[in-house]
C-alpha cells in the first residue's frame, strides 16, 4: 500500500494467506490504483511467468521488483531434514532469482529498473538458535544481490537489499504460542537501541527509498533497518 499511496501500480502476490493479500489488493485499489491479485509460487517459474506475463499485459512494463516471499524453520544441522532444507532454499532464494529472471530482459530493454530484496539481519548475522536453512538463505540473497547489482547496473538497473531485523509480522508469530511470542517480542525490544519491535511499515518505507529516484546512485547495498540491533551487539 505504501507504493500505491505514491501512485504506483501494483501486483499482489501471494502462496497461501489469500485473505491478507485480497485485503491489500482491494485496498490498492481503494487509493485509485490499478492491482492484479495473483497466486504463485515463487520457486516455480511457471507460476512466476505467468505473474509477471499477467503484469506486462495489464500494466504494460515493470519498473519494479521486491522480493518479499519468504518462510522460516527452525532448524539445526542435527534435526534439519532434507525437504525443509530444500523448501527454504526454493523459496527464499531461487524465488527471487525466478522473479529477477522474469522481470530482467523488459527491463534491460528499457534501461531502467529498480530491484529490491528482502534478506535479514541473519543473513549478516548468526544467532545460536538454530535456524540454519533461513540463515543459509538470506545470507545467499545477499551475495545474489551484489552479484546481480555488477551485472546490471551498465543498463540501468538498480539492485539493493534490506536486512530486517525483529518486525512484528505473521512470520515471527508462526508455530508459537502467546506466550512464546510475548517472550519473543520483550526480548527483541530489549535487543533494539530505539526500545520498540520493527512494523512492516519501517520495511516498507525503506524499501520506497530504494525504489525512487532519490536512490538513484545506490546500488549493491544492504540496508539494515532493525532499530539498531547490530549495533547493540557490537558494542555489548
Amino acid at each position: 500500500m505504501t507504493f500505491a499511496r505514491e501512485g504506483a501500480d501494483t501486483v499482489v502476490n501471494y502462496c497461501s494467506n489469500e485473505e491478507a493479500a485480497r485485503e491489500t489488493f482491494e485496498k490498492v485499489k481503494a487509493m485509485g490504483r490499478r492491482a492484479i491479485l495473483e497466486k504463485a509460487d515463487v520457486s516455480s517459474k511457471t507460476e512466476v511467468n505467468a505473474m509477471v506475463g499477467e503484469a506486462f499485459s495489464k500494466f504494460g512494463r515493470v519498473d519494479i521488483l521486491v522480493n518479499n516471499a519468504g518462510i522460516i524453520k527452525r532448524d539445526s544441522i542435527q534435526d534439519m531434514k532434507d525437504d525443509d532444507w530444500a523448501r527454504v532454499l526454493d523459496v527464499n532464494l531461487t524465488g527471487a532469482l525466478n522473479c529477477v529472471r522474469a522481470v530482467l530482459q523488459p527491463m534491460i530493454s528499457n534501461g531502467y529498473g529498480k530491484i529490491i530484496n528482502i534478506s535479514s539481519i541473519g543473513g549478516l548475522v548468526t544467532s545460536a538458535q538454530g535456524r540454519l536453512s533461513y540463515t543459509v538463505s538470506k545470507s545467499g540473497l545477499i551475495a545474489l544481490t551484489k552479484k546481480l547489482a555488477i551485472e546490471l547496473g551498465p543498463h540501468g538497473i538498480n539492485v539493493n537489499a534490506i536486512a530486517p531485523g525483529a518486525i512484528m509480522t505473521d512470520m515471527l508469530c508462526a508455530g508459537r504460542s502467546e506466550e512464546e511470542i510475548e517472550r519473543t517480542v520483550q526480548e527483541s525490544i530489549r535487543l533494539t537501541v530505539l526500545g520498540r519491535m520493527g512494523q512492516p511499515e519501517d520495511i516498507a518505507n525503506t524499501a520506497l527509498f530504494l525504489a525512487s529516484e532519490e536512490s538513484s546512485f545506490i546500488t549493491g547495498q544492504v540496508i539494515v533497518v532493525d532499530g539498531g540491533r547490530m549495533n547493540f551487539f557490537s558494542h555489548a
